[in-house]
């Protein structure tokens, strides 16, 4: 079985010791693919509440949770830099690629802090590109792809390295980390991280950017052009995701 993000999301849920029966805590929940992930972990005995700032992908987190009839997932529109009030007390808080996009990362989780239970837990997974790419062989197209992608994300404002400064914004807000790890995403060897999707997914975000166009790109060939260039035998490594969770002490 490929591996993928939410395989990676799955085992930070697990090991940050969210279980059945708790009231999560979903920032920046977007469409809600992490606020199902963490359903299915605390089950039809807890709660799991999601908020984002976008309306679209909140209309699309809803709009499932109503075709499957579940009443213990909400979805809300909420900002995490400002104050938040009304939302009640969680046991745990959730995130993904979430705290790379704020400028204030510390004062968002602080403000998070008066939400979370004596002794809950605080997890998140963020990508970084620190230390990557990582090859042996020389994969131009990878290159030139995965530069795309965090070009784009830095030219919105994303924070390339937050993985590696996230132990250290989390002790700044006053929790106890309990644990980091860094998995790596992997193209080959079936652990596919589609890079080609990715971009499809980002296209007119790396268009807008001045990144590439979409004559470069050629989205519809990119894929077959990725396989074709990486030997079989071969990994690249495009970046980190970084698993940490903590506690409020």
């Amino acid at each position: 079985m490929a591996e993928d993000e939410n395989s990676i999301t799955a085992r930070l849920i697990s090991s940050a010791g969210i279980a059945r029966g708790m009231r999560v805590l979903d920032i920046g929940c977007g469409n809600g693919l992490v606020s199902f992930l963490l359903l299915d972990a605390v089950g039809p005995e807890g709660e799991v509440v999601g908020i984002d700032i976008n309306d679209k992908a909140l209309e699309m987190a809803k709009s499932r949770a109503k075709e499957n009839s579940i009443s213990n997932l909400k979805f809300l529109k909420a900002d995490i830099s400002n104050q938040l009030t009304g939302l009640g007390i969680f046991d745990a808080v959730f995130g993904r690629r979430v705290l790379m996009y704020l400028q204030n990362p510390v004062l968002a989780l602080k403000n998070i802090s008066s939400m979370v239970k004596s002794g809950g837990v605080v997890a998140f997974q963020e990508s970084d590109a620190t230390i990557t790419p990582g090859r042996i062989e020389v994969l131009p197209l990878h290159e030139k792809v995965n530069e795309w992608i965090w070009r784009t994300v830095e030219r919105e404002g994303g924070n390339l390295h937050m993985g590696f400064e996230l132990p250290r914004v989390l002790k700044e807000s006053g929790f106890v980390v309990e644990n980091v790890k860094a998995e790596a995403i992997i193209q080959g060897q079936k652990l596919h991280y589609p890079l080609a999707t990715v971009v499809r997914a980002i296209l007119p975000r790396i268009v807008a950017q001045g990144i590439a166009t979409e004559a470069e790109i050629g989205i519809e060939t990119l894929e077959q052009r990725l396989k074709d260039e990486r030997p079989e035998s071969s990994v690249f490594i495009s970046d980190l995701a970084f698993s940490v969770w903590a506690r409020k002490s």
